[in-house]
């Protein structure tokens, strides 16, 4: 009995009953009740958080832990601060060692707490390893305080305390009485805040009251998308990209999709004046079969209407949006947007205005980033077959009123080519690997295939940039950053691109190389005949690809004396931005039901096609050129080739901004040069060795 009273810092010269009104007075103090039961919320709340399926209730229970987590500290140390002056000279006990071993946990917990805290409001993302210290640190402490507590309960039991000081039993259950009700009333508070504010619920959006079911049951068709439950969706719902960047986590990504091909999709003026022909001579509802790659927004939103005159909504003007994409739970390689989107599960704070409900989304989806990682992030976004959902284009008799006709196709192109290898996925380079280069990255996304919550990785992100093969569009609508946007996609263009993961599977130099194959000389006055091979060598698709009624590329092909005097010429552009006729050009010339050319994009007339001309995968085409030498001219002879490329061609660019407004820009591509020595009156042999050169 001296022991124990000595362990409880009973001195020689208190009396018993002195002893035990002051530890009763010590189970009173309003410090420890008030700590010990926000300890207890902290540590079921905990265990609820990590335990429970994430829903309204748990989100609120996040915020409302973190809150009371920082009440707690601010109670708990002073309470141990002046429980340590206590107890600090009584003997040192398996007892006291349990509540060092107690402070310690809970210290390492406080710590942890308040840096993942900081992370989830002002960072971009937890870190795991705090999050792990957190979590242990909180069970293991408040184990160790429970231990320290039952030991302390034990010690009275054993020497008969309660019988002898009733009131130190009395000031003990008050305590836990106490205690239980301060750690449920936090409890209640999320319950509460989980009742009062519910996530924005998007699920009874329903089209407008006149919508036109012009093609069935389906309300999107002719498009193939879908939804889940094949209604429509809120366009707040996949649109406020800016949430994700501008206010949220992913600044870097964001940024570069601002100037990409995927956000201007619906706002280019080439989309909005073909659609707007369409609405008129097809019907405003067969515009839907445009919608479902180009302007996904307006489309769920059933904007796409005979009574809507602009065919648009909120948040259309966002084009393919980082919620469309990210939304997407299923895909099929028939193409024309056959892919099923599910409307985005959200935090209850989302969408909502205010600058404390942003603070708040942010804070949960950074504090719980398990449940957005699970509604955003799909393993199916990192294959081919998820772009090919839009990168595979048909007609049919819907739409042309005549039977089915295949368009664009760089799917199949790529399925069919020497880039893909099906038995050796490692020779294999796949859509992203190309059009999502890896770039250096603080995002939260970094970390390209990996945990990125667990496993943040090697520090890079797959670019939204989708660098391709637009540059015409960017320097028309001035969007943020689309001076760099220009200049990665010539430089693409070009081949000048370095991509390490890849570098070691295809051919350094351009990505559509020319050379030219001409005789070892020739005589004046005599015909010249020069070949000019283009050769599809990095592109993992046909070359060009797209929409080739609009899209061009040509070879520019001149000849010179050594004086400088031009004497032949194919492939120039006049002062009205139309190249010559006769050229050596890839393109495709599209026909309608009376064989009339298809030359405003106007794919709903479309049967066929009376010419194209596009290069597969590691194909090469050729050109021949032949002329006479005059017979004034300067040996050697100098020939030069380049391949030229720009996104519209002039006729189309003059209907939609008017003759003389504007012209597609136009980038070269590769380049090549020969000489051809001038023979002393004679021709050059038949058979001669050609000569050529190739480059940029």
């Amino acid at each position: 009995m001296g022991a124990f009273l000595r362990f409880f810092g009973f001195r020689p010269d208190m009396s018993r009953e002195s002893h035990f009104r002051r530890a009763a007075a010590e189970w009173g103090m309003r410090l420890a009740v008030f700590s010990t039961g926000l300890l207890l919320f902290e540590t079921l709340s905990g265990l609820t958080i990590y335990a429970l399926p994430f829903g309204a209730f748990n989100e609120h229970l996040v915020l409302v832990h973190t809150l009371a987590g920082v009440v707690w500290f601010l109670l708990y140390a002073a309470y141990q601060l002046r429980h340590y002056l206590v107890v600090r000279r009584q003997v040192l006990t398996h007892v006291k060692w349990l509540g060092y071993l107690a402070s310690g946990g809970l210290l390492a917990t406080a710590l942890s707490g308040f840096v993942l805290t900081a992370q989830a409001g002002w960072g971009t993302r937890i870190g795991y390893g705090w999050d792990l210290v957190h979590t242990i640190g909180g069970f293991v402490g408040a184990g160790v305080v429970a231990l320290h507590l039952l030991t302390v309960l034990l010690q009275y039991r054993r020497q008969k305390a309660d019988e002898v000081e009733p009131p130190l039993a009395r000031a003990r259950l008050a305590f836990w009485r106490k205690a239980s009700a301060w750690g449920a009333a936090p409890f209640a508070a999320a319950v509460a805040l989980a009742l009062a504010v519910r996530p924005v619920d998007f699920t009874r959006y329903a089209f407008p009251a006149d919508y036109s079911w012009k093609y069935g049951d389906n309300p999107f068709a002719p498009s193939l998308v879908r939804t889940v439950d094949m209604k429509g969706i809120a366009p707040r719902a996949l649109a406020e990209s800016k949430s994700c960047g501008t206010t949220g986590c992913h600044a870097e990504i964001v940024s570069e999709w601002i100037p990409s091909a995927h956000r201007y999709a619906s706002m280019e003026p080439p989309f909005q004046a073909i659609q707007k022909a369409m609405a008129a001579n097809n019907g405003p509802e067969s515009t839907r079969y445009c919608a479902g790659c180009h302007d996904p927004v307006a489309l769920f939103s059933g904007s796409k209407n005979l009574y809507d005159e602009d065919l648009s909504s909120y948040g259309a003007d966002e084009g393919v949006s980082c919620v469309v994409c990210h939304s997407i739970v299923q895909t099929d390689v028939k193409g024309n947007a056959n892919y099923t989107i599910a409307r985005p599960a959200r935090y209850a704070w989302e969408q909502r205005e205010g600058a404390v409900s942003s603070f708040l989304a942010d804070f949960t989806i950074r504090a719980y980033p398990s449940k957005h990682l699970a509604g955003f992030a799909r393993e199916l976004y990192r294959t081919p077959e998820y772009c090919a959902a839009c990168h595979k284009q048909f007609i049919d008799k819907e739409i042309n009123n005549f039977g089915w006709v295949q368009l664009q196709n760089q799917y199949d192109n790529w399925r069919k080519s020497h880039w893909h290898v099906e038995e050796a996925p490692e020779s294999t380079i796949t859509c992203r690997e190309c059009h999502m280069r890896l770039v250096d990255s603080k995002d939260p996304a970094a970390g390209d295939g990996r945990d990125v919550y667990r496993n943040p990785g090697d520090g890079k992100h797959r670019s939204h940039r989708f660098i391709a093969a637009n540059q015409l569009v960017p320097p028309l609508l001035k969007l943020p950053g689309w001076e760099e946007q220009v200049r990665l996609t010539e430089e693409w263009l070009r081949g000048d691109t370095v991509l390490p993961e890849v570098q070691g599977k295809w051919a350094r130099g351009p990505a559509v190389p020319v050379a030219i194959e001409a005789p070892a000389s020739c005589a004046p006055g005599e015909e010249l005949r020069a070949k000019v091979v283009v050769t599809n060598q990095k592109v993992g698709h046909d070359f060009p690809t797209g929409p080739l009624d609009i899209i061009q590329a040509w070879v520019d092909f001149r000849a010179t004396d050594a004086g400088g005097r031009e004497f032949y010429a194919s492939g120039r552009v006049d002062e009205k931005g139309f190249i010559e006729e006769g050229s050596f050009i890839f393109k495709a010339e599209g026909i309608d039901a009376q064989g009339n050319l298809i030359d405003k994009h106007n794919l709903w007339e479309m049967v066929g096609a009376r010419f194209r001309r596009s290069l597969f995968p590691g194909f090469s085409d050729s050109g021949e050129y032949r002329f006479p030498v005059p017979a004034d001219a300067r040996g050697p002879i100098r020939l030069a080739a380049k391949l030229r490329y720009r996104k519209a061609d002039q006729y189309l660019v003059n209907v939609i901004f008017g003759e003389g407004k504007a012209t597609a820009p136009v980038t070269d591509m590769s380049f090549a040069s020969a000489e051809v020595a001038l023979a002393s009156g004679q021709p050059a042999p038949e058979g001669s060795p050609p000569r050529s050169g190739g480059g940029h």
